[in-house]
């Protein structure tokens, strides 16, 4: 559900008018309102926001705007959110534009209670100080044109030809991100995705909500493109062959990504607990099996894992507790399995909530659904907050064995490594061939104990090594 934008009133001094108000003795006047100019703040999207970065405007300067109409793409430190108007009246100015990031709280915006105010509201905007917003774009630069007959602190003065292609009047309708005026609404992965693969985001028809531009859109342009071109017969330049990667500028200074700023702060958050690790390994023939059998009905490993440590959890509910404040500790009332997911930028973990009672077929449709929105960075914040839990699963890349960092805020993170077959010693004393992971748990100390966690892992094996009770 898109977020409501937050405004204050703001009163417009050419539209307040004293109007007779009868008293008791029908003699008193009272200041009435006829119109009204409204900040519009940077909205809270999580209780851990402390910024946000405009992504795009979905509305332009002078658009009329209706209660709950979108109006701009905030993102937030692990997902990209519409934000709704919470209030009628006409977008005037635009004060954080495209690729700006503003504190929560601050203006980013002005809005008119009517036309006649949008004139009033770009004065406003334009003498209102700009110190609190920090871009991240590079900005318009100034260029010095030696003009001394002209006042350097002429308010309407007009800007210089030559900086005109850079340059955006507050009056204008037209922003950066635009091209010919109309608004172009893409993810920040589309967007890169588009720069390294030389696509026009112009000439795009986005499948995203509201016609929103996501990779696969530009994936498919792409496609296309390198058809037409294989199909010609005359080229333009000797063919090149496309690049493997982004290119790196090296020895350049990258400042984080609000995603990225916000991994930081828990990693460095997580130092402060005291925390220890336990490794375990499991026979997965069994599982692997299972897995062959009920693949083509949508199930993926990462449902069946996150069911079967959801079902040991719920025998072992002191692995799914957690401490916050250092003097207690709470029993997490439903098992919420954190998924770690590497997205461009920045790595987020969406939640398979109440894993323990949801059917297998039902788990894995939910994670598919969650992985498409943790890429388009679409994710609301309850879908990626509220893990008991978590997981990080490196085999897939054929990691035998790592250990993960724990969350702030949970109990135990699992990290999974590859299943690979390994010579075992049987029971009857022959040697045989098994398939075989390695899985470590991190856990807070101040909470689970080392008895807990060999508890739990015990369980965990014995689920996964006969997983008839993943598919009930």
């Amino acid at each position: 559900m898109a977020n409501a934008l937050q405004t204050s009133f703001l009163p417009s001094t050419s539209s307040l008018r004293r109007t007779p108000i009868l008293g008791s003795k029908g003699k008193s006047q009272a200041l009435q309102v006829k119109a009204k100019i409204r900040e519009i703040f940077m909205p809270a999207l999580s209780s851990t926001m402390t910024e946000g970065k405009i992504v795009s405007w979905m509305k332009s300067e002078g658009d009329k705007l209706s209660k709950g109409d979108s109006v701009v793409v905030v993102e937030s430190d692990k997902a990209d959110m519409d934000v709704e108007s919470f209030h009628e009246g006409f977008l005037a100015a635009i004060m954080v534009e495209e690729g700006g990031v503003a504190p929560v709280g601050s203006a980013i915006a002005l809005l008119a209670e009517t036309e006649d105010e949008i004139a009033e509201a770009k004065a406003k905007s334009q003498s209102s100080s700009s110190s609190g917003h920090k871009a991240v774009e590079e900005q318009p630069k100034q260029i010095e044109v030696a003009a001394p007959d002209v006042p350097a602190a002429a308010p309407v003065a007009a800007p210089p030809a030559v900086s005109a292609s850079k340059y955006v009047a507050l009056g204008s309708a037209v922003h950066p991100a635009s091209e010919g005026g109309k608004r172009i609404v893409a993810s920040p992965y589309a967007k890169k995705l588009a720069k390294e693969l030389k696509v026009d985001l112009g000439t795009v028809v986005g499948t995203g909500p509201n016609g929103r531009i996501v990779a696969k859109d530009v994936e498919a342009a792409a496609s296309v493109g390198t058809t037409d071109a294989a199909e010609g017969t005359v080229a333009a330049s000797p063919a090149k062959p496309a690049p493997v990667a982004p290119g790196i500028e090296l020895g350049k200074v990258v400042p984080f990504t609000t995603m990225q700023g916000a991994v930081s702060r828990n990693m460095v958050e997580s130092l402060s607990v005291p925390t220890f690790r336990v490794g375990y390994t499991i026979t997965t023939n069994a599982l692997d099996a299972l897995y062959k059998k009920i693949k083509s009905k949508g199930v993926t490993m990462t449902a069946l894992l996150a069911k079967a440590t959801a079902l040991a959890l719920a025998q072992h509910p002191v692995v799914n507790s957690s401490c916050r404040d250092g003097n207690s500790f709470t029993y997490n009332s439903s098992i919420n399995i954190a998924v770690a997911v590497a997205i461009d930028g920045g790595l987020i973990t969406p939640v398979l909530q109440d894993a323990d009672k949801v059917d297998i077929y039902t788990l894995s449709r939910k994670w598919k659904e969650l992985v498409d929105k943790a890429r388009a960075k679409q994710l609301q914040h309850h879908e990626y907050s509220t893990g008991t839990f978590t997981l990080s699963n490196l085999g897939m890349f054929g990691v035998d064995r790592f250990d993960a960092i724990l969350p702030p805020g949970t109990g135990a993170i699992m990290a999974v490594g590859a299943s690979q077959p390994t010579v075992v010693a049987c029971k009857d004393g022959r040697i045989g061939m098994e398939n075989q992971m390695q899985v470590n748990v991190t856990a807070d100390h101040r909470v689970i104990y080392g008895a807990d966690l060999a508890a739990f892992l015990q369980t965990l094996a014995k689920i996964v090594e006969d997983p008839k009770d993943l598919t009930f």
